[in-house]
């Protein structure tokens, strides 16, 4: 048989591995520096070592080729539940809709723009039951909308096309307990800003100051409340900023004013499988005359669904 051809992340594994496990080997056995050997002193010391890094060696291969089979097992196994899943979804929802799905290639109009948090938890799909056509969505970390005069974002080149082109009549920005992102954003010194932030290469942190805020409006109102109770007002406090800033994109705002679009709210407690929807009252939002064009967001028709 001829030599076993390896995949490269095999070799890539090996040779991390070995990087680690050298220094150690020379470490437990110093006796391997010595060119004298007791019994053997036919041995000098770089044969002794290349002996010793070949026993390793071996050992080291059929242990990450096992872990490597198993792994290719495993992946395999996740591969075949996904196509089973594909499968149940062609035969109990696509060809019993046919026409529709048929319709729905043609055209989109969905009447949702939803923006969520990346978190595999929160699938505004599966929780609100979103059909196929139903719902354009955008999901970022900690679901974020950030100001207009911030930048192109992946968030807001979403909005532009869903209220441009599609012409979505609601946008709902769906935030959630116990999330990651928020939790990132009120650990953060408060004198951070986004370049230093940039500069100790923290992509999530450069992300979430976008919602800085709405960190300082709940620690303000929150301070006497434990760190948990902190980010929960939080949470609920940057889903109101993101309602906010969608009123700082002029094609947003200019529908707002002609009653062509509504824009809402919405809290996921997968703890408890509660569900807060809010709307913003755009006509009572008050606007303050100065050079931030700062705003005191207002709310309407809040319920809680559980």
């Amino acid at each position: 048989m001829g030599r076993p051809i390896r995949p490269r992340a095999f070799w890539g594994l090996l040779i991390s591995e070995m990087a680690a496990i050298r220094p150690t080997l020379f470490h437990k056995n110093p006796f391997l520096f010595s060119s004298f050997s007791v019994g053997r002193s036919s041995l000098s010391a770089k044969e002794e070592i290349d002996e010793a890094h070949l026993g390793v060696s071996s050992n080291l291969i059929h242990e990450l080729e096992v872990k490597n089979v198993v792994q290719v097992k495993d992946e395999r196994k996740l591969f075949d539940e996904m196509q089973r899943r594909f499968l149940s979804f062609k035969k109990h929802n696509y060809l019993e809709h046919l026409e529709h799905f048929q319709a729905l290639a043609e055209l989109q109009t969905p009447k949702f723009m939803v923006i969520s948090c990346v978190d595999s938890r929160v699938c505004p799909s599966n929780i609100l039951g979103f059909q196929p056509g139903e719902a354009f969505m955008v999901r970022n970390v900690a679901n974020i909308v950030p100001p207009w005069e911030n930048g192109p974002t992946e968030t807001n080149a979403a909005l532009e096309f869903a209220v441009n082109t599609l012409e979505v009549e609601n946008i709902l920005v769906i935030g959630h307990s116990s999330c990651a992102g928020i939790q990132s954003l009120m650990s953060m010194q408060d004198n951070a800003t986004g370049s230093s932030l940039f500069c100790h290469g923290s992509f999530v942190h450069k992300w979430v100051v976008n919602a800085k805020a709405a960190k300082l409006r709940a620690k303000a109102a929150a301070a006497h409340l434990s760190f948990d109770q902190q980010c929960k007002h939080c949470e609920k406090e940057s889903i109101n900023l993101s309602l906010k800033n969608l009123m700082s994109y002029p094609w947003i705002e200019e529908r707002l004013k002609q009653d062509l679009i509504s824009v809402h709210g919405g809290y996921y407690d997968f703890l408890n499988c509660t569900f807060e929807k809010w709307s913003l009252d755009y006509k009572n939002t008050s606007r303050v005359d100065n050079d931030d064009d700062d705003r005191v967001c207002h709310i309407k028709d809040q319920t809680i669904w559980c």
